[in-house]
Formats: structure tokens, sequence, C-alpha cells
């Protein structure tokens, strides 16, 4: 049943801005990402690779490197068209990470959810993808995802991120832009900003909340570093290791994560 928060977030992924944006990306998000990729490869090398929200293909050439028996999903159909564009022959499916029912069990060496992805859907679709992500895992296979930091700063971003002065340029035109952008962004951040915060709340461990992403487009769901791991331990898999967003280096166990805006976690199948 799609929920008020799939629609939502749905429009947001098919935007011309959005789909445009996404099928232009080819980099990695952020050094913890980069780094978190690289701790699996040796492990998910020529093993069968689910790339999960692939949209529109920012991951496909980093993952087929690892392996050619690979397959990208996503649920939004504008951005699968985009991806199977952007790469003509890879396998591309139209598919929601809820129901991976047309997955085998234990079919996957490595299972990647990136660009924070699993955040965008309600709690409950959240753990229905963790327990096909246990399903479709082989034996001693890996996931790795990427989750809103609920004690970060994108959790304390508020309609303030769109009153800040335009970016200064010497350049007269450039900075007319971007004094036009702030304008014209300004008002559709404050109404979806208003619009979506009804749907905030905060619970044991997570919270659902509107995010400055998209113009405040976006409904997501932010969790806290321990809360995630005891959610993976209940479908199964073990914590291996935790990236932030800022660095290439695992964070230590009670490390503070003030800063972080999101973490890469790396969970492996027994």
């Amino acid at each position: 049943m799609e929920t008020a928060q799939d629609r939502i977030n749905r429009r947001a992924w098919a935007s011309w801005g959005a789909t445009r944006w996404f099928g232009t990306m080819t980099d990695w998000t952020d050094p913890g990402e980069a780094a978190a990729l690289s701790y699996v490869a040796q492990d998910a090398r020529d093993t069968p690779v689910l790339d999960v929200g692939v949209g529109g293909g920012r991951t496909v050439a980093m993952l087929r490197a690892l392996s050619h028996d690979y397959l990208a999903i996503d649920y939004t159909p504008r951005l699968v068209q985009v991806c199977r564009r952007n790469h003509p022959g890879v396998a591309v499916r139209l598919m929601d990470a809820r129901d991976l029912s047309a997955l085998a069990d234990n079919s996957f060496g490595l299972v990647v959810f990136s660009f924070n992805g699993i955040d965008a859907v309600d709690y409950a679709g959240r753990a229905a993808i963790l327990r096909e992500f246990a399903r479709v895992l082989r034996p001693g296979g890996l996931l790795l995802f990427s989750t809103h930091n609920l004690h970060g700063p994108s959790y304390r971003e508020n309609l303030s991120v769109f009153l800040r002065p335009p970016a200064w340029s010497a350049n007269p035109l450039r900075l007319g832009l971007n004094a036009a952008r702030m304008v014209v962004n300004l008002p559709l951040a404050t109404v979806n900003y208003l619009r979506h915060s009804r749907l905030n709340q905060e619970c044991d461990g997570y919270a659902v909340r509107v995010c400055a992403a998209h113009k405040f487009g976006i409904v997501i769901v932010y969790t806290e570093r321990t809360a995630q791991q005891r959610a993976l331990a209940e479908v199964g898999l073990s914590t291996e290791a935790v990236f932030g967003d800022l660095a290439a280096t695992p964070l230590a166990d009670g490390a503070g994560v003030e800063d972080i805006r999101w973490f890469h976690f790396i969970a492996r199948k027994p």
C-alpha cells in the first residue's frame, strides 16, 4: 500500500530537476562511501551484485567494476528509463525494495542501497526492506547501505537554509542568478516545509522528518547508529563496519557523530 511518504517522495524523484540531476551524477557522494565500497570490494568481486535504488545510474560503473553479474533496480519508472538510457545493455528493472519476491533466496554476494535510499520509505517499509535483503543475500554475503544520522546536522535543518545570502560571485550575471534562485526557491521551500511537516514524528531510536533536499520536497527517516545495528541484528545481519560521510576510516565505537550527516553501514549475513 502506498503511504503519504511514498507519494511525496515519488513525486520528488520523478520531477524534471531531480531526474536531470540523478541522470548526470557519476561520482561518490562522499569519502565515506568510497571507503565503504573499497571495504566490501574483495569479498564482492565476481559475485552477483544487486544495486537497489540505482536512480539515473550513478553507481552502475562503480559496481560493475566489481562484477558483471549485476542487476540494478529502482521504484521510480522515469529513473529506470534514465538509467537504461545512460547504460544500454545493463540489466535495470522496475522493482520496489520492500518486495523482492521476483528474486530468489540466497542469490547475491553483495546488495547495495546507496544515497540514503532506504530512508525514503516509512519505518515499517524499512524493516521489510531489511528482511528482503537478508533473504536474497547469500550466506557470507554483504549489505552496504547509507542512512541519515538522527543526531547529525541534516536533522536540524529548517527554513533558515533558504534565507542565507546568495553565494558571492565577481560575475554580476552569476550573482544575479544566485539571488534570483533564492527568491524563487524560498516560497516553494516554505510551502513544502509547512505541508510536509505534518508527517514529522520522533520515535525510539529514529524519527521521520521533512528534509531540506529538493526544497523540503522529501520526507525521510533518520536513525541512531545503535538503533540501526539492532534492526540489522533482528533480521539476522551482523554489523561489520560503519563509516560516516566525512572520512575514509570506520567510526570507532562511541565516537561522536554530531557532525556526520549520514552513515554507511556494512553488514554480513552469517
